[in-house]
């Protein structure tokens, strides 16, 4: 199996379809929000969006687990700049990315469903849109519509991984 990065911004799914795959391809999850510094979660909590400088040390870390489990793994990550998933790439050449696209409307919905169980706030939404560079385009990318079943997406995702990267 090859790594996969699930990726995409706040509210559109990226743990639950990443675990869901992961189960499915029998892959050892990684759950990005998990290696977040604590300085990180308490700016997060309090709607302060991420830095460039904050994030580096994380996608590093993230990249490390990644390049550690070279029989390939799932992450959940948002992965929003081009910039970041090179990082990421760095580490794993030829990781693969799953892109889950979902709109604005519907990731404020999704985020404000989940209010004091996550720590994300819906105040962070707009940002993610606006930092959001689209992997749409970039080799070891898959765009998927984050708002059909999550089965359909495990299947979608499985036959993917399975057809193309054996």
């Amino acid at each position: 199996m090859t790594s996969l990065v699930f990726m995409g911004v706040a509210g559109c799914g990226k743990s639950s379809l990443g675990a869901a795959v992961a189960h499915a391809l029998a892959a050892p999850l990684i759950e990005g929000d998990d290696f977040h510094s604590e300085k990180s979660k308490r700016l997060m909590r309090s709607g302060v969006p991420l830095t460039d400088e904050l994030r580096a040390g994380w996608l590093e870390m993230l990249g490390g687990e990644l390049a550690a489990r070279p029989a390939g793994a799932v992450l959940t990550c948002s992965a929003l700049k081009r910039t970041y998933r090179e990082v990421l790439r760095r580490h794993v050449p030829g990781l693969r990315f799953v892109f889950l696209e979902i709109s604005h409307e519907e990731a404020l919905r999704r985020v404000a469903s989940r209010a004091g169980a996550h720590l994300f706030p819906t105040s962070l939404v707009d940002s993610q849109f606006a930092t959001l560079e689209s992997p749409v385009g970039e080799p070891g990318v898959l765009p998927v519509d984050a708002t059909r079943p999550l089965p359909d997406l495990v299947a979608q995702v499985a036959a993917w991984v399975t057809k193309d990267f054996p």
